[in-house]
């Protein structure tokens, strides 16, 4: 149990927030996005011809815009809760919790494009 003491030590930690980083961070995230997007028409579009691994891949793809759109609501609710109560960020904690969730659920559908790839040149 030695939260506390990490929560006590992060306490006196101080930063200077950069002038680029709202829009170095908003631009790639767009960026990942849109990328992930045509990815995953690509892929959609490609699967009646490559069969299931495209299939798969491209949920994998969907999995990852669903990903940049979950980063982006935890952002709002983060600046929400900060607006309105600085001391609770309940719900912006509730959101990050299953920050990686859909990272996971994208590596479990790229893994299964990689088993269902049978037919090795």
């Amino acid at each position: 149990m030695s939260f506390p003491i990490l929560i006590l030590l992060f306490q006196q930690l101080r930063a200077t927030q950069p002038s680029y980083f709202f829009l170095v961070t908003l631009l790639l995230l767009i960026a990942g996005g849109v990328g992930w997007l045509i990815v995953a028409v690509l892929g959609f579009a490609r699967s009646p011809a490559f069969g299931p691994p495209a299939r798969w891949f491209s949920y994998a793809a969907v999995c990852l815009i669903i990903y940049h759109l979950h980063f982006l609501l935890f952002g709002i609710f983060v600046f929400m809760g900060m607006s309105q109560n600085a001391t609770d960020l309940t719900t912006a904690l509730g959101i990050g919790a299953f920050f990686n969730l859909f990272v996971v659920l994208g590596a479990f559908c790229a893994i299964m494009g990689f088993v269902k790839m049978t037919s090795p040149r």
